[in-house]
């Protein structure tokens, strides 16, 4: 396990404050706010601590202003029904006295039913692959010397998630491809066995990649100084039982861009061909216009 990895682990331990009331710290991954999927880890963690005897099988979350990382968020659960089989919670995560996220997360008892499922995509194994930092250092010395350690730490950072990509796709110089990426990822380092961890792990996870598959036909990138470019929304379902610290194969796609915004899916499938979790993002995409 990896420092950014224990330390996530550490960020998904909330401290509770008061019935239905936690708090969660923040860290800096080289964005101009609060990574989204830390904060939808955090409010998973925080409406699954209000729930007995279910687990998790959805959230829908809204992302309504951008976090400030120099800040603790506050995560305020309300529990909206404690059915026989169904729970919901609604999530509400602060700061400065404001949402910066409402979510609103589904738990059902364990039950038996029918089964089926899509088909894994047919792609080269993890192992196979160039470790995801590897390829950047090779796109960062492409560039003249005076912009490679302006974008090297935004590509080169240790992070708590390893990425294998099938086809890798250079946001420094991006040119138009179709809305299509298939990317191995898995926990960087063994995880305890605590099956709430490793949800949350996924759902923190599952914010990675998706809005740049939407940008990829545009010749746009999340790095670029133009690009103003945000997730607006995110659900998230989970489907069967998830090691997130053995490889997942991410299969996502990007059906429509329209108004400054586009819409990304998203398949997770397990080594061994289950599919797991199932997501689905919209995402702010537009050009700043100069002064």
């Amino acid at each position: 396990m990896n420092r950014s990895l224990q330390d996530l682990v550490a960020l998904l331990d909330l401290e509770p404050l008061e019935v239905n009331l936690f708090r969660g710290q923040s860290r800096d991954l080289g964005g101009k706010s609060v990574f989204g999927g830390q904060v939808i880890g955090q409010a998973l963690v925080a409406a699954t601590r209000t729930v007995e005897g279910s687990v998790p099988h959805s959230l829908h979350a809204y992302f309504l202003r951008p976090g400030d990382m120099e800040l603790p968020i506050v995560y305020e659960v309300d529990r909206i029904r404690d059915g026989h089989h169904f729970s919901a919670r609604r999530v509400q995560a602060i700061q400065h006295g404001e949402p910066i996220l409402s979510m609103i997360a589904s738990f059902q008892s364990p039950e038996d039913g029918p089964e089926h499922q899509s088909r894994m995509p047919d792609v080269p194994p993890p192992e196979t692959l160039r470790d995801y930092v590897e390829q950047a250092l090779e796109w960062l010395a492409l560039l003249p010397a005076d912009q490679q350690q302006r974008r090297r730490e935004a590509l080169t950072r240790q992070l708590a998630i390893e990425f294998r990509v099938v086809l890798p796709w250079n946001p420094l110089q991006p040119e138009p491809q179709p809305p299509q990426q298939y990317i191995w990822f898995r926990a960087a380092g063994r995880m305890p066995d605590d099956p709430h961890l490793h949800r949350s792990l996924l759902a923190y996870a599952s914010d990675f990649n998706l809005l740049s598959t939407a940008l990829m036909p545009h010749r746009m990138s999340f790095l670029q100084d133009d690009a103003a470019v945000a997730s607006i929304d995110h659900a998230l379902w989970f489907h069967r039982e998830i090691r997130a610290d053995d490889w997942l194969l991410y299969a996502m796609d990007s059906p429509s861009a329209q108004g400054a915004r586009g819409l990304s899916r998203g398949q997770i499938f397990s080594r061994d061909g289950k599919l797991i979790a199932s997501v689905a993002q919209e995402n702010l995409m537009r050009r700043r216009q100069p002064r």
